[in-house]
């Protein structure tokens, strides 16, 4: 029996807008998912926009300091290599047998995304792929910046008529991000969802909130809290493939 595999996606920008602070992906909302999948023996490959290192944000591994899942996982000589030497998101798109073995594709979060991952050509392609061959696509935080401005090859949009959820415009100001971000991910999300979808999200600010569409192939998660509920969801979509 072979093993399933997810493909994950992380940024490759490491500037905060026009601060000069750096940025990245979000330590927990990779460390958390990692920790489900591996346990269900789940082999994961990493991707980026230009390969290579994906930085990670700094301020996410201070938040985490006291996580020791993330901090095993940061510090970890097994999975250091999954961000220090991220493939290209180049050598999967267009190429049908190099995605075959995927049953899923995942975006944590982190301020990064919001940078580059909307306006990849690679990504959104890459998740059209995906969507169309019948895998999930999966997202938390942040990571569902990936899917504003995918259309799929019917010229609709993916989110179009669907629930979903991403890092809501509270949680954003109250990091005090608003005025920095290039837009705000839950305004973003409900155009793209459009009036027949909805944008859901938790009863308070940070707390817990995954969303699962579309016989559990769309998968989206609210904030870090949400990042174990986003890998075990995926776990759960690879079982009901078997």
């Amino acid at each position: 029996m072979s093993v399933p595999k997810v493909l994950v996606v992380l940024t490759s920008h490491d500037k905060l807008g026009n601060t000069g602070k750096p940025t990245g992906w979000y330590l927990s909302e990779f460390a958390h998912p990692y920790d489900v999948l591996n346990s269900a023996s789940v082999s994961l490959t990493v991707a980026s926009p230009r390969g290579g290192l994906s930085p990670v944000a700094p301020g996410s591994i201070e938040d985490a300091k006291d996580d020791e899942i993330s901090q095993n996982f940061i510090k970890s000589e097994t999975t250091k290599p999954l961000f220090e030497q991220t493939r290209p998101l180049s050598e999967f798109v267009g190429n049908p047998s190099a995605i075959a073995p995927y049953s899923a594709i995942f975006f944590p979060g982190g301020h990064g995304p919001m940078y580059d991952l909307p306006t990849s050509p690679e990504s959104q392609q890459l998740i059209r792929e995906f969507w169309e061959a019948g895998k999930a696509v999966a997202a938390v935080c942040h990571g569902p910046a990936a899917l504003v401005n995918v259309k799929l090859s019917d010229g609709s949009h993916l989110l179009k008529g669907r629930k979903v959820t991403g890092f809501t415009n509270v949680e954003e100001d109250q990091v005090g991000l608003t005025q920095v971000m290039p837009f705000l991910l839950e305004d973003k999300l409900k155009e793209a969802a459009g009036p027949e979808g909805a944008f859901v999200k938790a009863d308070q600010p940070w707390g817990e909130k995954v969303v699962v569409e579309a016989d559990g192939r769309l998968i989206t998660g609210q904030n870090p809290a949400s990042a174990k509920g986003v890998g075990e969801a995926i776990v759960k979509f690879i079982k009901a493939q078997k």
